[in-house]
């Protein structure tokens, strides 16, 4: 009995897995977030984009 109580703490002390769990839970947030403000995200990004082309120009 008292090999298994070890074994069984041993088990529960084990944390092998934790942080490949912490880094999908991490992605799993930032893909949600990606998904709820996509809209967002995309019109920052194209005015980002249109000013960058506009300044371009002004050099050439």
């Amino acid at each position: 009995m008292e090999m298994v109580k070890k074994e069984l703490m041993a088990f529960l002390k084990e944390e092998d897995g934790v942080g490949v769990i912490e880094i999908v839970l991490i992605l799993v947030v930032l893909i949600g977030l990606v998904i709820i403000f996509k809209k967002q995200i995309t019109t920052l990004l194209n005015n980002v984009f249109k000013e960058i082309n506009s300044q371009s120009k002004e050099v050439y």
